[in-house]
């Protein structure tokens, strides 16, 4: 089919489109100072340590390097991505944590946060061979494929442990001998049981007799059978499935999703966090729902509990485009929702205090303390751990579903928060998110310059994390093993809001569920061409509304887009804006004559839309969007 041809001149370059082109720059040229300061010449990370405590840290220092490629950054950030998980691997097999090129024994909380780096790069570049090999290799890791690892219990279809990876399950991983001591950094987390005869407090952990009492109590539970951060793999199978379209993966994933939503339905709607080696809830635990490693009780609670329902739901989503499967994530949000209420931050014992920085930023805006907090953990005597319910699992639920019962959840939410979600601070945090408040109310049309300051919010991050490398005085001697990611000056939150019109990827595992992607058809690769800004302005389960601008006065760009990440939606009748007046004028005239323009309309029934914009031209398309029509796949198969 012909391409559209954008005909509206761009004479007026909107600050977006110029802020937007601007913060790409500057992420591009940030990575050589980056790598100068933190790489080895090999592209592994300066580490002058025999060891390394988690995989994790290690990846995470290049998560969104690929994502910031296939959004349109720089040609070289491809090679380089590939190059540094590269060397980070060997880096990591050298300090025995990695085998085979995947994470010898980790749990899947952490492990989940290294696999975003290799989703990443493989939805980058799913032609590369030896990229398509490993996300089948890691994915029989758990399929029962391998006969070399025993991770997955077919019969009972459960993986056996908390642990686990290219090791296999590391059943009693804690051994009998494991003691469990204060710590400064757990602290923060309190007790992993409250049962433990004589340990009350977290200080009690001080005594080594007590410390002894609470690791053979951990040892005990959380040593045999599946913990819900399990539900994490579900991402790694449906990735080799993206890439392969094998439907053994599909099979996998949807037998293991769907049996954890069988326990969480017999369970009142809740995900229970445990199944035994035998099939049963609690089997391990004294017969409760709750007390896995990185389930509802320690240390996260509902924080992680949400992402791997939220993973395992967009997933199967995908999959057979079956809304039903978000009842899985949208129970638990419901239940926790319920319970909420208004208390003062200030007097809460947060175990995740770090996290809301723009809550905190947005009360002290406005002056108040109390706000809408809900219990993320539960224990023995019931729900504890009040903390703001982050708009992050809300926005994720939406994004997938666009439910207006969903949305307005999130309105609810807004209502019942004391501050202005229109407010943009300049922040990143470890997840690169934390920006869905003004998204939001930029989508419900009621926060106009949300793009400017998100994008200017953004690029300030990016000047802030420069500053920090050029003042590292420890950037070759490493103390702190989180240190890369606190400096990492690649911020992609702002460009996957705008330019593929979702929420950031969920960061413990999480795949890019997003409404459009885009095709340099003239450099054949991913990305928005050189020059060219987008900016997705309104979501709707059924249509999509995109604004294209190309801000070179000299050259043509032509672009393809495409429905969904993985082609997974399909666009209907596409409008776009035509002008009518005359331009450029002529060579007499002072001005061109003033801008009138109408509407032009096709009916596309296609996944993917070329679009032609001559030198300094704009259009603004409106999509009629049918959303999961297609069989999702991660090949490059772009038209044009």
């Amino acid at each position: 089919m012909d391409p559209i041809r954008a005909t509206v001149p761009a004479t007026e370059a909107p600050a977006w489109a110029v802020w937007q082109r601007r913060l790409i720059d500057a992420m591009n040229a940030s990575v050589e100072p980056y790598t100068e300061a933190y790489c080895e010449a090999d592209g592994s990370l300066i580490w002058r340590h025999e060891t390394a405590g988690s995989p994790d840290d290690f990846y995470e220092a290049f998560f969104n390097w690929p994502l910031l490629y296939l959004i349109g950054g720089a040609d070289d950030l491809l090679p380089r991505s590939h190059r540094h998980w590269r060397a980070v691997t060997r880096q990591l097999t050298a300090f025995g944590l990695v085998r085979d090129e995947y994470a010898l024994r980790e749990d899947q909380f952490h492990q989940a946060e290294s696999d975003i780096f290799f989703y990443n790069l493989c939805l980058a570049d799913p032609a590369d061979e030896a990229t398509a090999e490993r996300a089948c290799r890691f994915a029989d890791l758990y399929t029962g494929h391998d006969p070399g690892v025993d991770n997955w219990d077919g019969d009972r279809r459960l993986i056996r442990c908390a642990l686990n990876g290219s090791g296999g399950a590391a059943l009693d991983f804690y051994g009998p001998d494991h003691s469990y001591g204060w710590s400064e950094g757990m602290s923060v987390y309190g007790l992993p049981y409250h049962d433990v005869a004589g340990v009350e407090t977290v200080e009690d952990l001080k005594d080594p007799d007590k410390a002894r009492a609470m690791g053979a109590a951990m040892a005990r539970r959380m040593g045999r059978g599946d913990a819900v951060p399990n539900l994490a793999v579900v991402s790694l199978v449906t990735n080799a499935w993206l890439l392969t379209g094998e439907d053994r993966y599909r099979a996998w994933v949807l037998d293991y999703a769907g049996r954890w939503a069988e326990l969480a339905r017999a369970n009142g709607g809740l995900l229970p966090d445990n199944i035994g080696l035998s099939g049963e809830v609690g089997e391990h635990m004294d017969g409760k729902w709750h007390g896995a490693l990185y389930g509802w009780t320690w240390p996260h609670g509902f924080y992680n509990v949400q992402q791997a329902a939220l993973l395992a739901a967009g997933a199967a989503l995908l999959m057979t485009g079956d809304r039903s499967w978000l009842e899985l994530p949208r129970a638990q949000q419901d239940r926790i929702f319920e319970m909420g209420e208004t208390r003062d931050l200030r007097r809460q014992q947060m175990s995740l205090h770090h996290h809301w920085i723009g809550h905190w930023r947005g009360l002290e805006r406005a002056g108040v303390h109390d706000t809408w907090v809900v219990p993320y953990r539960y224990g023995d005597a019931g729900w504890f751990d009040w903390q703001p319910l982050s708009p992050i699992y809300p926005a994720a639920l939406w994004n997938l579903s666009m439910d207006p019962a969903d949305w307005r959840r999130i309105e609810e939410l807004r209502a019942r928060e004391t501050y202005d979600w229109a407010d943009v601070f300049s922040f990143r945090n470890k997840e690169d998110a934390g920006h869905d408040q003004p998204w939001l109310r930029f989508l419900d049309g009621a926060n106009p310059g949300f793009p400017e300051r998100m994008l200017g919010a953004s690029h300030g991050e990016v000047a802030r994390r420069l500053e920090l490398i050029r003042g590292d005085a420890e950037h070759d001697t490493h103390r702190d093993v989180h240190r890369w990611q606190h400096v990492n000056p690649v911020s992609t939150e702002a460009l996957v809001q705008q330019t593929l019109g979702a929420p950031q990827s969920l960061y413990n595992g999480g795949l890019l569920h997003c409404r459009v992607r885009y095709w340099d058809r003239e450099r054949r690769r991913p990305g928005l061409p050189a020059d060219v800004a987008a900016l997705v302005r309104e979501l709707s389960a059924e249509r999509t509304v995109l604004t294209l601008v190309n801000l070179s006065p000299f050259e043509e760009r032509r672009l393809t887009v495409r429905a969904g990440a993985f082609g997974e939606h399909r666009f209907g009748r596409v409008i776009w804006d035509r002008r009518l007046s005359g331009y450029p004028g002529g060579s007499g005239d002072y001005a061109a004559e003033p801008l009138t323009s109408g509407g032009d309309s096709r009916d596309l029934d296609d996944t993917h839309l070329a679009v032609d914009l001559p030198p300094a031209t704009r259009i603004t398309l409106e999509l009629e969007t049918r959303r999961y029509a297609n069989r999702p796949r991660a090949a490059l198969d772009w038209p044009g």
